[in-house]
């Protein structure tokens, strides 16, 4: 029998409508899908929702893979894929398997001999670095710092270290609510002339997008960022 595909679809990165930040082709080819896999079903019921599916939501089958799944459950997932029928990943913002735990269904669809097909949409991670200034020849996604105060600024100092041995852009995230405090952490352990950058509410109204060094940034506004999906960038 002939396998289905493996579609990436990107998401907007907030509320936004689709065609503000997704080329049509991604929307088409999202809305005549039958088969998700998704962080959160309840957030792909709303993206599935904005771009008007050719069937019911009701007979749209969504299954969720994220932090809470179990590790040997992925494969099951495959199901649909192995039975003909193609399939759409999505993250809950962005584009999937980048950051996002979908990354273990693309590998085992590989294994399987289904193809994955990546498709064009917002993320987060290039959007800052695009528009940060800071250089993108030799850059690396951290991922999320370390939560206690003392490992968080051990792991800020390798990074900056690193950065400046290696020339290379870091950039990282944080839940939202404690965006305030790896900002403040940043200012308290980076060098003076170190280069630190925020992405704030990327492709939103709201969007912020600051780079200063340190010493510069101690002489600013902070800009308001309590609850708002953001990016850090540092280079030293």
């Amino acid at each position: 029998m002939k396998k289905g595909r493996l579609f990436l679809i990107p998401v907007p990165l907030g509320a936004t409508p689709p065609e503000q930040s997704l080329p049509q082709s991604v929307v088409e080819r999202a809305r005549r899908l039958d088969y998700f896999v998704a962080e959160n079903a309840r957030s792909a019921r709303a993206f599935l929702k904005s771009i008007s599916p050719e069937k019911p939501l009701r007979e749209i089958r969504i299954d969720e893979l994220n932090e809470h799944s179990p590790k040997d459950g992925t494969r099951e997932l495959l199901a649909p894929l192995l039975a003909g029928n193609d399939l759409g990943l999505i993250s809950e913002a962005g584009c999937p398997a980048v950051a996002d735990p979908g990354a273990s269904l693309v590998a085992q669809a590989r294994e399987a001999g289904i193809q994955a097909i990546p498709m064009v949409g917002p993320s987060a991670i290039l959007l800052a670095l695009m528009a940060s200034g800071l250089p993108g020849q030799n850059f690396a996604f951290h991922g999320y710092l370390p939560v206690k105060d003392e490992a968080r600024k051990k792991k800020i100092l390798e990074l900056e270290k690193e950065s400046r041995r290696e020339k290379r852009t870091q950039l990282f995230i944080e839940t939202p609510y404690r965006n305030q405090r790896i900002l403040d952490a940043l200012l308290n352990a980076c060098a003076p002339q170190t280069q630190i950058g925020v992405a704030i509410d990327l492709t939103l109204p709201g969007e912020r997008i600051a780079v200063h060094s340190r010493a510069q940034w101690q002489k600013r506004e902070k800009p308001p960022m309590d609850k708002r999906p953001a990016v850090f960038m540092l280079y030293a």
